[in-house]
């Protein structure tokens, strides 16, 4: 008991911990939102490269995640650590390379290269961020409810991320007038040569040195925040070296980790089961303002649909930590994951109705926010069933969360192509007012069947994943033992 109480972290500790989660998620969806739409509009990059720009900055981030996690391998301790001194020199880099990515050269050669080259640094240096704070999980404390306790805190404060980089860079850049093609759905009310002539008049260098200075502002206070937290993260969190480690002091190499790493059979079914999860989600997420747009009708109010899905991903998750706490991990997976199978199916069997797509949308906040929270509250679990499976190896924390990282972006990519692909295939107008038949179907695929399926296929892997609650309190005894 002694120990116990030794090992418990304060509230004020958690939320340290947990407010070194936001940088990743503002700038992400800053990024996500905001990066194509300046590209095309206000740098005025050729459409062709500012899809290799995207392109090779997505490929580039998910490959980044191993090569970190090979390195903090290597890295030895220090007395800040050995995760916070990654986080401590990535960040002043970081913030450089994020406000030039949102900075206009006047260059008349080389713009596609700046922007590369500054957009693949930011996203290698925010990695250096991320993977290491990532693994901290495992050094903040031995007790897995401690641990589990700030995850929740940590997934609350990167909902509220997403929603908070969202809403400061619409904010800003939305307080000016974007020239020309501010909004997507503006084209598709304008059909005729003369309106489309009156916008191209509006194109005045005033307008676009305006809109370029509201990116530059916003990219400026979201540098601020990401300094502020990183601040909070560095002083408010103390990694403990014997935390993590058990008897043995001889760090194994990397490949050598690596292939122990994904020979355990834990590790690859949890992976395995929530990629179909990720799949799901990011699918219904990347194509839910569409669908509510062409297909139910509601282009007017398709942002608050948006906004009620992400504040009842937020409001939930302190309920969904709660319930693993009283029923455990496993059962949480099912009851969170397929809680949305029953509104997804509704939303396209029902005729348009904007009550019943707000209820939706919340019923899909419930599921994120278990599928947010729980893949960070189960990975200690396994690296834990992995330490006394080989008590002789450790320093691989790593590998098990960068590896996570890297499987999740890429089916970020995979959902991506897809859903580009299926649209293309059926027909898509760019800027219409309104699609063919093919397309309202293929949205009603991509943000309900298709989903449903890797719901049901994700629970079934869930199914073969041998840690329950049982084998976790087994799992505590031993390991207190070898300690």
């Amino acid at each position: 008991r002694l120990q116990e109480s030794r090992e418990r972290l304060s509230v004020c500790s958690k939320l340290c911990y947990a407010v070194g989660g936001a940088p990743y998620q503002i700038t992400g969806c800053a990024l996500g939102f905001f990066l194509q739409i300046y590209l095309l509009d206000v740098a005025q990059v050729d459409a062709f490269y500012a899809s290799i720009i995207l392109f090779v900055g997505r490929v580039w981030d998910a490959i980044t995640d191993p090569m970190v996690g090979f390195f903090i391998s290597k890295t030895s301790w220090t007395r800040f650590g050995r995760l916070m001194p990654w986080i401590m020199f990535s960040t002043p880099f970081a913030i450089i390379s994020y406000f030039l990515i949102w900075f206009v050269p006047d260059i008349s050669t080389g713009q596609v290269m700046w922007y590369l080259v500054f957009y693949c640094a930011f996203q290698t240096l925010v990695t250096c961020f991320h993977v290491p704070y990532s693994a901290l999980t495992m050094f903040i404390s031995r007790e897995q409810s401690e641990r589990d306790s700030a995850t929740a805190y940590r997934m609350t404060v990167e909902v509220l991320g997403t929603v908070l980089g969202t809403a400061i860079q619409g904010q800003i850049v939305g307080k000016v007038d974007t020239p020309c093609v501010g909004s997507p759905f503006f084209f598709g009310l304008t059909n005729s040569s003369v309106a489309m002539e009156e916008l191209n008049m509006t194109h005045d260098t005033g307008s676009l040195t305006d809109t370029r200075n509201a990116y530059m502002i916003a990219a400026g206070v979201i540098g601020g925040l990401y300094v502020l937290c990183a601040l909070i993260l560095v002083l408010g969190v103390r990694e403990r070296r014997e935390s993590c480690e058990l008897q043995s002091d001889e760090p194994d190499s990397f490949f050598q980790g690596l292939k122990l790493v994904m020979n355990h059979g834990p590790y690859i079914k949890l992976i395995a089961g929530f990629l179909f999860t990720s799949l799901a989600f990011m699918l219904l997420e990347g194509n839910f303002a569409l669908f509510c747009t062409y297909t139910l009708g509601f282009r007017n109010e398709f942002q608050n649909i948006l906004l009620a899905i992400m504040l009842s991903a937020t409001l939930t998750i302190p309920f969904w930590q709660w319930f693993l706490t009283r029923f455990g991990k496993k059962r949480a997976v099912y009851v969170g994951i397929s809680s949305a199978i029953p509104f997804l199916i509704a939303v396209v069997v029902l005729d348009s109705n904007l009550f019943v797509t707000y209820v939706v949308a919340v019923a899909a906040g419930i599921s994120v926010a278990a599928a947010f929270l729980l893949p960070w509250s189960m990975l200690p679990d396994v690296i834990d069933d992995f330490k006394l499976q080989h008590p002789s190896s450790h320093g691989h924390e790593a590998i098990f969360f960068s590896f996570y990282v890297f499987f999740t972006k890429f089916t970020a990519g995979v959902s991506l192509g897809i859903s580009t692909l299926s649209l293309d295939f059926a027909g898509y107008q760019t800027r219409g007012c309104s699609q063919p038949g093919q397309v309202n179907l293929t949205l009603k695929m991509l943000v309900s069947a298709v989903p449903v399926g890797l719901i049901l296929l994700s629970l079934l892997l869930f199914k073969l994943y041998p840690i329950d609650e049982e084998k976790r309190s087994k799992n505590k005894k031993a390991l207190q033992d070898l300690r």
